[in-house]
């Protein structure tokens, strides 16, 4: 029987150009986060399901915050892991930063980390930033 391994939970900040209004409908709404995360992304009785290349995943919005955080917790995951988008602005430059929590086994650290920043790449591009 093959071990589970436990995922470690890590943060990104990523600056972005953008007001948190704007930057809170792509993280936020099916049509804003299938602009730059996922294929396509509907809800259906608050479960959202997020496809990739004929793959999909369903999550759950747990938290949100308007114009500042929000938190889907997947629901085929055993343990307490999570995405997390949450909008930073700095109070003396006006400056904003999107912090992204996600989780991912030791070995996919890196790789899942290269993966958040072509996303936010994408995520950038569409907005203008």
């Amino acid at each position: 029987m093959k071990a589970v391994r436990k995922k470690q939970k890590f943060k990104m900040e990523f600056p972005v150009r953008s007001s948190p209004k704007i930057l809170y409908g792509f993280l936020s709404t099916p049509s804003g986060l299938a602009d730059w995360f996922a294929d396509d992304v509907t809800v259906r009785e608050g479960v959202y399901t997020f496809h990739w290349d004929g793959d999909q995943q369903q999550a759950k919005m747990t938290h949100k915050r308007e114009n500042q955080l929000v938190r889907f917790k997947w629901i085929d995951e055993s343990e307490d892991s999570f995405i997390e988008f949450e909008i930073a602005t700095d109070e003396l430059t006006s400056d904003v930063a999107l912090m992204v929590t996600d989780f991912a086994v030791d070995d996919d650290i890196e790789e899942t980390q290269r993966l958040w920043e072509s996303q936010i790449q994408n995520l950038r591009h569409i907005i203008g930033s």
